[in-house]
């Protein structure tokens, strides 16, 4: 059986405390996988320390063209690195494929580094002064990343902090762990020094190691929202930086005046791909007015339309859940909801896939006339479960938009400017997507919510990513010419 080992100072590195790796699609072991802790963390962090030492004085040019390097390796080996993601998440080729663009895309985000990092400068502030600014790395930073994207959410993280100087350890999760070897071996033909980038696996015990280690300057973490609080506190208590990405419950509204044959079909593959896993999915569908009952039964078609099996089987559409405990626990969020007195139009509950009977499936299901004192509304059910809550207005749409703790994405479907209008600038949510169901923003915004989809105040990638990866400085200076008296005083400094 293959061992998936750590990855420090450009070199595997073993261990003797293993866990299982699945593939969710046949439910068989399929690895295992080293486990780290405080010992691995600190070596990494030793590694990443010596190598920051002359990585952060290395050239904007040496760095991207690591980056371009990078980038071209990327491209030539999608292939492969989706097979491996869809083997241990259990998503579609294609839809891991996907998750590899949207990662590239920020490390093109990062090739055009001098601009980015580009400072200002004003002249003669005052007599003989000027002031300019640059940014510099801060050090060893890290990254413990989820396990639904386990190339996109980490290249969100790493391509910034080290093409911006810094040193980088990534704690992937350890459901599909392979993603980060293998990117770390991209990074090494790409002409990366050892020790620049680094992979501890492990987890509460290699997570903590890295939230107290005085060598690490800054934490990126996406995942819970419980556990991005947790990390946010420890983490900030220790004096790190901290991004700290949590949950959603992402509503789409859909107006009268909608394609409805078109919202739904956005709808049902915001709502169901990669089996709901993902952090922006559409989770909950918010029928206005005249638009449920015709809504309803157009979902309730494409539901069943969903092709479901092995992610690696052609034209497969939705793949299964990535552990058996997902399973459950999202087959019986359904039965629980039923209980609550929702109505289920479609039950995805007890899928056998031919071939893969062992397999952690289940269907698409689509819930009707939930409330939100249900649990399937309230609670982030990270599963293919739509659930129909129904409004009279868009006004009343936005105020339940508004009174949910999360505020991660919402959609508008709708073919009024002015409602459009009205949506995007009152609802409390940090991405908004007009006729768009996932309005996840390109690699040149940043990532992040509103609420509790973020705790604290440090999205991710884009310009709020590379603030966050660097600290300024701001000099002052005069230049006096030769035996020239410039008098001091004693009072505060102010220009003239």
């Amino acid at each position: 059986m293959n061992t998936i080992p750590h990855w420090i100072n450009g070199s595997p590195v073993s261990g003797t405390t293993t866990a299982p790796v699945f593939n969710p699609a046949t439910g068989a072991e399929q690895a295992r996988l080293v486990l780290g802790a405080a010992p691995e963390v600190d070596a990494a962090v030793r590694a990443a320390a010596a190598a920051f030492e002359t990585w952060s004085e290395s050239s904007l040019s040496q760095r991207t063209q690591v980056m371009f390097a990078f980038r071209r390796l990327l491209v030539e080996h999608e292939e492969e690195l989706a097979r491996i993601i869809s083997a241990e998440h259990g998503k579609t080729v294609d839809d891991a494929r996907g998750e590899i663009t949207r990662g590239r895309e920020v490390v093109e985000y990062v090739c055009g580094l001098g601009d980015v990092l580009k400072g200002s400068f004003s002249d003669q502030v005052s007599r003989g002064v000027d002031v300019h600014d640059f940014r510099q790395p801060l050090g060893v930073v890290a990254g413990i990343t989820p396990f639904n994207f386990p190339a996109m959410v980490p290249l969100w993280m790493h391509p910034v902090a080290i093409a911006t100087g810094n040193t980088f350890i990534l704690k992937p999760s350890e459901r599909d762990p392979s993603a980060a070897n293998f990117v770390a071996g991209l990074y090494q033909e790409a002409g990366l020094p050892d020790g620049v980038f680094n992979v501890v696996h492990g987890g509460k015990d290699a997570v903590d190691a890295i939230l107290v280690h005085p060598g690490i300057e800054a934490v990126s973490f996406v995942g819970s929202t419980p556990i991005a609080r947790y990390v946010h506190e420890q983490a900030t208590a220790h004096g790190k930086r901290v991004q700290a990405l949590g949950g959603a419950k992402n509503h789409a509204v859909v107006l009268p005046d909608a394609d409805l044959e078109f919202a739904a079909n956005h709808i049902t593959a915001g709502a169901y791909g990669s089996a709901g896993e993902r952090c922006m999915a559409v989770s909950v569908a918010v029928a206005v007015g005249d638009a449920a009952d015709a809504l309803v039964g157009i979902l309730e078609r494409k539901a069943g339309e969903v092709k479901v099996g092995p992610g690696d089987r052609p034209g497969t559409e939705m793949g299964p859940l990535v552990t058996k405990a997902a399973q459950e626990r999202v087959e019986n969020a359904v039965g629980g909801a039923a209980a609550q007195g929702a109505t289920v139009v479609v039950d995805g509950r007890g899928l056998k896939v031919e071939g893969h009977e062992d397999g952690f499936f289940t269907g698409p299901s689509l819930l009707d006339h939930v409330t939100t004192e249900m649990d399937a509304y309230k609670e982030e059910l990270f599963g293919p479960v739509l659930a129909i809550v129904r409004a009279e207005s868009l006004d009343q749409a936005i105020d339940l938009i508004n009174a949910n703790p999360y505020g991660n994405g919402t959609a508008l479907f709708t073919a009024s400017g002015e409602a459009a209008r009205r949506f995007q600038r009152r609802v409390k949510v940090g991405m908004i997507g007009i006729n768009v169901p996932v309005p996840v923003p390109m690699s040149y915004y940043s990532f992040g919510g509103w609420k509790d989809s973020l705790i604290g105040d440090n999205p991710i990638h884009g310009p709020e990513g590379v603030r966050f990866y660097t600290r300024p400085k701001v000099v002052t200076t005069r230049w006096p010419e030769p035996r020239q008296q410039v008098a001091a005083g004693f009072d505060f400094p102010t220009s003239s």
